[in-house]
């Protein structure tokens, strides 16, 4: 049976700390299924239960990838999700718009060590 990699975005409810109006998570999750519709009729399902559990909201927003690899586990260094995006931004710009804005919950690895 196929896998596939399904990207959902939660919307969350309003943290302590939080600086923005709102918080979103992405989330990948992988699926074994007969096509890629079914992963993601079957994304979407875990999503909206994952949400209500916590009070979230699942947004109506899910991509999808084909994992190459159909039997077993997924392998190490597997890749498990793709998008191709144009722009004309440089590469410094292009992070900072669409990955590091400031606003991300994360820690900076590199400063760690």
């Amino acid at each position: 049976m196929p896998s596939y990699s399904v990207r959902t975005v939660i919307s969350w409810s309003h943290r302590d700390g939080q600086r923005r109006k709102f918080l979103y998570e992405e989330r990948i999750t992988a699926w074994k299924a007969d096509s890629l519709n079914e992963a993601i009729e079957m994304a979407q399902s875990e999503a909206k239960e994952y949400s209500k559990k916590q009070g979230f909201e699942a947004l109506d927003f899910l991509q999808a990838y084909w994992l190459p690899k159909d039997s077993g586990p997924i392998p190490q260094g597997c890749e498990i999700f793709s998008l191709l995006r144009e722009s004309d931004l440089e590469p410094e710009e292009y992070l900072d718009r669409f990955f590091d804005t400031g606003e991300e919950r994360q820690t900076d690895y590199w400063d760690e060590e």
